[in-house]
């Protein structure tokens, strides 16, 4: 069937997916740092090869190994120019840019410390309640969460701050 499938049905693709799937999903995984990212990288290199490859002669694994390898050089690309511009955003004329200005005093350079050591999703909620005024239902809506995870989130990341401000009080 490997070679019949250039001139397939869609529901041929599925059988032949649904076999050889788990060996192209280890496959991606070799070339990602999540499973999350392998099976992303997967979709997009299945859906490339469907809409682009599906009908040009050779072994059908074959051009979709190609795909996968291809999707996750580009997830790589896409996620290292990401971390590039985050970075680059917080230094200015090589000089780290402080969220508060000035960071003069010691309590603000506590807090500075203690915001840092947030996950991201928890340091974009407060950023988006406290210095954005917004609600947790504007802030559900901007990240894409629900009003409950958008809480629980502002609820967590207050009790970190506690706890960090805390400790690095005390080494100080």
């Amino acid at each position: 069937m490997e070679t019949d499938l250039q001139n397939s049905t869609a529901s041929d693709w599925r059988e032949w997916f649904a076999r050889n799937g788990a060996r192209f999903l280890l496959c991606a995984r070799q070339w990602t740092r999540s499973q999350a990212d392998a099976e992303d990288v997967l979709q997009e290199a299945f859906v490339r090869f469907w809409r682009h490859q599906r009908h040009l002669p050779g072994d059908p694994a074959a051009l979709l190994v190609t795909s996968i390898r291809r999707a996750a050089l580009d997830l790589v690309r896409r996620e290292t120019r990401r971390t590039n511009r985050e970075q680059s955003s917080l230094v200015l004329d090589g000089e780290p840019i402080s969220w508060f200005e000035p960071a003069d005093n010691a309590a603000d350079q506590l807090l500075q410390d203690a915001l840092e050591r947030l996950p991201d999703a928890q340091r974009q909620v407060v950023a988006l309640k406290i210095w954005g005024g917004l609600t947790f239902d504007e802030i559900a809506r901007q990240l894409d969460c629900s009003l409950n995870t958008a809480a629980s989130r502002y609820r967590y990341a207050l009790a970190r701050l506690r706890e960090t401000l805390t400790t690095l009080n005390y080494e100080r």
